[in-house]
């Protein structure tokens, strides 16, 4: 009986049986070589794009990991402090930069605590107020200005300075009036002394959609400048007596601050905007020059050491994906918030 014809499953180790040459030789069919090359082929393609996908994966695990290291560098770095090293006398500087909000690095406690930290500072010999800024919350604006007054009153031998860059308006000009003098550029945009509060009323593309209005409310004046409810007259004239009021705050302490320097001009607390040129002839601003001319100059010590809060590094990176963009929108969409403009 012949190797094909026997039921003895062949044993391991056991040699294939020779080819035989003769009529009764069984035959593969003429297809099987290709079939085995291409299964051949099949399974070398499968090993090679395996061992192409563990490459690819052992990269993106080391590129995470470069990735969250990177992150704790920068969150951890020392970049970006609030403040310079220092040795000897010098001028202090707390910059008042972008909206002052409670929410944004203007914010009340950031500017106060940065302005402690200034006058605590025996080696200061004054400090310098560096603002950029177009104005924003009278509250937050009102805190800095009743704490400059109050340091300087502890601090007599301190003088501040205010110097305004590209824009020193509305509540920044508030917090700038505390001063003890007040610099800007003659093409600066200085001044607005005035109160605005604005939003949006609804009700007509409303009517169009066929929406309708449905609010419950305990205490008559509850929806109060409701954007979704028709405007009622008296909602908005007692809105302008609040303005009003916070106007003649502002006014006050403008005077308080600045004094007979101002110009008696019925246009100054109107909320017009002027250039450093015109706000030094009005009385708005003592002088011309930047922070260096400043310290230089008027201050005599030039060193300069900012103690300024700084924004944290990730949070910076957060903000520059534009994570908060879409709040920013739906709060100018829906809110009416007052701001020294």
């Amino acid at each position: 009986m012949s190797d094909w014809d026997s039921d003895k499953p062949p044993e391991w180790g056991d040699k294939p049986a020779e080819p035989r040459s003769g009529r009764n030789q069984p035959r593969l069919p003429p297809e099987s070589g290709r079939d085995w090359r291409l299964i051949e082929k099949l399974v070398m393609s499968l090993q090679s794009e395996q061992r192409r996908s563990r490459r690819w994966g052992i990269f993106f695990k080391f590129l995470t990991l470069a990735y969250l290291f990177a992150l704790l560098a920068i969150v951890w770095s020392p970049f970006g402090g609030s403040l310079d090293a220092t040795a000897g006398k010098h001028t202090a500087v707390v910059e008042v930069n972008g909206p002052i909000a409670a929410d944004e690095l203007a914010s009340a406690d950031n500017i106060v605590g940065s302005l402690r930290s200034a006058f605590e500072q025996e080696d200061a010999v004054a400090v310098i107020l560096r603002i950029n800024s177009p104005g924003g919350s009278p509250v937050q604006s009102g805190y800095v200005y009743d704490e400059i007054k109050r340091l300087r009153g502890e601090y007599p031998d301190k003088k501040v300075y205010a110097v305004i860059s590209d824009i020193g308006a509305s509540g920044a000009y508030y917090i700038a009036a505390a001063a003890d003098e007040i610099y800007a550029n003659r093409a600066s945009l200085v001044g607005s002394i005035g109160v605005v509060a604005g939003g949006f009323g609804f009700t007509g593309a409303m009517d169009k959609l066929g929406v309708e209005r449905r609010l419950y409310t305990a205490g008559e004046n509850k929806a109060f400048l409701d954007p979704f409810s028709p405007q009622q007259e008296q909602e908005v004239d007692f809105w302008q007596s609040v303005l009003e009021n916070t106007h003649q705050q502002f006014i006050a302490a403008v005077k308080e601050g600045r004094g007979d320097r101002l110009a008696d001009d019925e246009r100054l607390f109107s909320g017009l905007v002027w250039s450093g040129q015109q706000a030094m002839e009005l009385g708005l601003v003592d002088g011309l020059g930047s922070t260096s001319y400043v310290a230089r100059q008027v201050i005599g010590q030039e060193d300069l050491v900012d103690y300024s809060h700084r924004k944290g590094a990730l949070r910076d990176l957060v903000d520059q994906l534009g994570v908060s963009f879409g709040q920013g929108i739906v709060g100018q969409l829906v809110e009416s918030r007052l701001e020294l403009r």
